[in-house]
């Protein structure tokens, strides 16, 4: 949720946010117009009360002020009403407004407006045309489309041999990885909670996007059954800390997790639909930050090394981004996105995305910290980023390492957590 007093930097988005933030401005105007006036009436309700106290009961001037009293009462019932559904409607209108961006973000509109960053290695050469993934696993018979739509849909993919070997090994390097840099590994539920989504922002807005669970509740549970499948471990492993205050000791937190991820992409129609890159189920390897808001920006950049450490060490070239205002995430107020080469496609593809969030997720989820012994609690910064999409790096290995005989080179990162395989052939 958005600091109101940050509502001047939100505009800086652009993109019709303008409206967003006067239909708020204007409830909250009202809101805060029912709430003086109630105040003022509650005033008078206190004072007539003190003024019948000095009055005979029997009098005239007794019962008129009893009427009057009671016609007072029943406006501050009236408006008690009015006001609560005026703050259910400033806080909907509130929880649907982004982030504001951080002053050092880069106005844009789109894509094309964000500035590259750096670059890291070189882009492999070929002696022949490099194909696309989905032609390398289908030849290497390690990627079968057709059965993951026979067994759940469009957007599934069964893996089978050196490509699930090659996941199962990608993902313990990176836990591996991250863990021996300083980050405490957490093995989150695939199932979140409406709560949940709603404190890292992809409710209410991303609802459409997500896979909700329809089951019946019986008579012997009870359960709370308005649950969803993990868009990304970044919502199970932030809410960890949901309702809760930290002392200032226990920060930073530095965790990272492994989760399958689970995704309707219902905005995503003909977008990707060829090979991995828009699955409804993959797979990511999570780092998520909860540090003080002094230390943020600098823990952004670290995030951002740890992320990258991964694609330096499975060798891939790739290239990191700044998003621009008009490409930046909903909860977003700075986000640095790495993309990778991948040859067979001729172009660069998001593999990463490394964001501050600020205290926007902290306040919806009311994760706060209190600097001092008898110090008012504030909100933490949250950060999170991909370390890595996992599928997406598969893509990328393939695409990078192919060769002039359809066979895949294993990264030699990899090769201790695959037997010591150092090429993917068909079988």
């Amino acid at each position: 949720m958005i600091d109101p007093a940050k509502m001047d930097d939100l505009l800086r988005r652009g993109g019709g946010i303008e409206t967003q933030v006067e239909a708020w401005r204007s409830i909250d105007k009202r809101r805060r117009g029912l709430q003086a006036l109630l105040d003022t009436m509650r005033a008078q309700r206190n004072a007539a009360n003190e003024r019948m106290a000095k009055l005979d009961k029997k009098s005239p001037e007794f019962a008129a002020a009893r009427d009057e009293l009671k016609e007072l009462s029943g406006k501050i019932k009236a408006d008690e009403a009015e006001l609560t559904r005026a703050e259910a409607e400033a806080e909907l209108k509130l929880l649907e407004l982004p982030n504001a961006p951080h002053a050092s973000v880069p106005t844009g509109t789109s894509e094309a407006d964000n500035p590259v960053l750096h670059t890291w290695g070189e882009k492999p050469s070929y002696a022949f045309a490099p194909k696309p993934h989905w032609e390398i696993g289908e030849a290497l018979g390690i990627l079968d489309f057709e059965a993951g739509t026979r067994i759940a849909g469009a957007r599934f993919t069964v893996l089978r041999d050196g490509a699930s070997k090659l996941t199962r090994a990608l993902i313990n390097l990176m836990l591996d990885l991250h863990t021996s840099h300083g980050y405490v590994e957490v093995w989150p539920p695939a199932v979140v909670r409406r709560a949940a989504l709603r404190g890292t922002g992809q409710l209410p807005k991303f609802e459409a996007d997500l896979f909700k669970l329809d089951i019946p509740v019986g008579p012997d549970h009870v359960a709370d059954h308005d649950l969803f499948l993990s868009p990304t471990a970044e919502v199970q492993v932030t809410n960890l800390f949901m309702d809760q205050i930290l002392d200032a000791e226990q920060l930073p937190q530095h965790l990272t997790a492994y989760s399958a991820c689970f995704r309707a992409e219902a905005g995503a129609h003909g977008k990707d639909t060829r090979g991995l890159i828009r699955q409804h189920q993959f797979d990511k390897v999570e780092l998520v930050k909860l540090v003080a808001p002094e230390t943020s920006d600098a823990e952004l950049e670290s995030l951002r090394g740890d992320a990258e450490r991964v694609l330096q060490t499975l060798g891939l070239h790739y290239r990191v981004v700044t998003l621009c205002t008009g490409d930046m995430g909903f909860a977003s107020q700075k986000t640095y996105d790495l993309e990778v080469w991948l040859p067979g496609q001729d172009t660069y593809r998001e593999i990463s995305s490394c964001s501050n969030f600020g205290d926007f997720q902290a306040r919806r989820a009311k994760i706060r910290y209190r600097p001092a012994a008898g110090e008012k609690p504030r909100p933490v910064h949250t950060l999170n980023g991909s370390g890595v999409a996992v599928g997406r790096t598969v893509v990328a290995i393939l695409e990078q390492y192919q060769q002039a005989d359809g066979s895949v080179v294993v990264p030699e990162a990899l090769r201790r957590y695959m037997g010591g395989i150092e090429r993917l052939v068909r079988r």
